[in-house]
């Protein structure tokens, strides 16, 4: 099996992927998991470059992960924190070594699925970001983002609450009326694309069908380690 490396961007999230990765082989009828690292700069490293917009600082703390994977044999890596893929396709050096696009991963789980409208629950960054209104779309698939006074509501949570492992009741209600809100407007499924978001809400309370990209990157990984899903090739930069 190949060696995954995982690059971490925030520990809460970046462990439960870990777990999916060596749970799901399980599941799949594999006694053993592959090898797995993980290497993980701390995000407040990253932060003040988050708030200003500086991309390219961001992926410079990225790239060192990716090449620290590299050095201990990793075949690949994946990340699933989707917001550090606007950091991953600014244009630099090619990475040390390639990596599943997690946005690229979400979408083709949502066209599967045959969804047709899906709302998008991540970081402001994320949330107003390109990524997901153009991988969706290259799939017929439209995009829901919440209002600015939702946003501003999940934005304070990851970062008040769910980076630092923090998950209240009052917060998980909050957000299932928010998905309650994005049925009624009409959409088929809702995207938890912050990495922590899958530990707040459960598929079984959710109002919506939910794509979980937290799990997905980490079974997306393990299928490349079996070898039932192409290596990818994709070093950084843009993806399309």
């Amino acid at each position: 099996m190949r060696h995954v490396g995982i690059l971490g961007h925030s520990w809460e999230g970046a462990s439960l992927c870990w777990r999916e990765v060596c749970q799901h082989s399980t599941r799949v009828g594999h006694p053993a998991h592959p090898d797995v690292t993980m290497d993980c700069i701390s995000f407040e490293r990253c932060m003040p470059a988050w708030e200003r917009g500086d991309h390219e600082a961001v992926r410079a703390v990225l790239a060192t992960s990716v090449d620290r994977l590299a050095r201990v044999g990793c075949d690949f890596f994946v990340c699933p924190d989707n917001t550090a893929h606007l950091a991953l396709e600014t244009p630099g050096d090619p990475l040390a070594i390639p990596g599943l696009h997690l946005i690229d991963v979400v979408a083709d789980a949502a066209q599967c699925a045959g969804h047709r409208r899906v709302g998008i629950l991540g970081t402001r960054f994320t949330m107003q970001g390109p990524l997901y209104p153009r991988e969706l779309a290259a799939r017929g698939i439209e995009a829901v983002i919440p209002t600015d006074d939702d946003q501003a509501l999940v934005h304070a949570a990851i970062f008040d609450e769910l980076v630092h492992g923090v998950f209240r009741d009052e917060t998980r209600a909050s957000f299932m009326d928010l998905i309650g809100r994005l049925a009624d407007s009409g959409c088929d499924a809702v995207a938890l694309v912050c990495t922590e978001i899958p530990l707040l809400v459960s598929p079984d309370d959710s109002p919506l069908p939910v794509l979980d990209s937290t799990r997905l990157s980490g079974r997306a990984a393990l299928e490349v380690a079996l070898g039932t899903r192409d290596l990818p090739t994709w070093r950084g930069g843009q993806f399309r």
